[in-house]
């Protein structure tokens, strides 16, 4: 094989393992359950003391 046909193959398997990775990493976070706005109580607070 020429070097560009391995650093092709090569290029190829890496964005596949990106691919997966990236997949698996999303059905992770999803997993955790629905997210939940953070309380109105503490944005307040923490908005009061910025200005």
């Amino acid at each position: 094989m020429t070097r560009s046909k391995i650093v092709a193959i090569i290029t190829g398997a890496l964005s596949l393992l990106l691919a997966i990775g990236y997949l698996l990493l999303v059905q992770l976070l999803d997993f955790r359950g629905e997210m939940l706005p953070a309380p109105v109580d503490v944005v307040g607070w923490l908005v009061r003391d910025a200005l």
